[in-house]
């Protein structure tokens, strides 16, 4: 664990349910955060409650210069980045049967969920690559690997995310940069009130139809399994299910 402390982590996604869980989670493990959220408000509450350790930078994933530009925005003493969590993605507009569906929405969630996260990756990377060390963690969803009626775009998205973790850590295999990929179930997190455009009593339906569900907190535990793991050992995927106990 002595590795680890003082590591910065970079986390995209960092202001929503899930990104507050690992925030917090990793905090406590030791270690610095650079949160990058697009939501200016709700990025400013989240660094207004957790310390020191951590720096903010307001940034949509979807904007290519604005991604191009995030290692400059990162200031020196948060250098260099040790970890990328790329965290951040939504399904807006989804839960609709394809043909029914907005193409801009469908557009918009591939944008966010496999280009932005490519984007920032490609940002992050080379910094790894001349030093020969960093931990890139991507949050797929079993969505990648299995089918889900009425969600062809956010499916689309994560098997994106899945098979260009899967080819990256590839391409990485002759360093000693480790890639992990985690595949959450349903999770409690934000991303089911966004995608019904803030209505919460869709929220609480699409919820009450199943009596398991993970929690913020389980992914976040998880990711600080794989971070901790010695460096010769990597974490390459990880599928976390809930389990029904009702």
């Amino acid at each position: 664990m002595t590795e680890q402390l003082g590591q910065t982590v970079v986390l995209t996604g960092a202001a929503g349910g899930m990104g507050r869980a690992i925030t917090k989670a990793l905090l406590e493990s030791g270690r610095r955060m650079v949160l990058v959220d697009r939501d200016a408000t709700a990025l400013a509450e989240l660094a207004a409650t957790v310390g020191d350790a951590v720096f903010p930078i307001q940034l949509d994933i979807s904007d290519a210069k604005a991604v191009d530009g995030l290692p400059d925005a990162i200031p020196g003493h948060f250098k260099p980045v040790d970890v990328l969590i790329n965290n951040a993605g939504h399904d807006i507009g989804g839960r609709t049967r394809f043909d029914a569906g907005s193409a801009d929405d469908w557009s918009n969630i591939i944008q966010t969920n496999l280009i932005g996260l490519m984007r920032v990756t490609r940002a992050i990377l080379p910094g790894m690559v001349k030093r020969n060390s960093g931990h890139i963690v991507n949050i797929s969803s079993i969505n990648a690997v299995r089918i889900v009626p009425d969600m062809a775009a956010y499916s689309t998205s994560k098997a994106g995310v899945h098979m260009f973790t899967e080819t990256l850590r590839g391409e990485l295999a002759e360093t000693a940069i480790r890639v992990t990929e985690l595949q959450p179930g349903l999770t409690r997190t934000n991303i089911i009130l966004t995608r019904y455009r803030g209505d919460r009593q869709k929220e609480k339906d699409y919820f009450d139809q199943f009596k398991l569900a993970l929690e913020p907190t389980d992914i976040a535990r998880s990711i600080v399994f794989a971070l901790d793991q010695p460096a010769h050992v990597q974490i390459a995927e990880m599928m976390i299910l809930p389990v029904n106990r009702y």
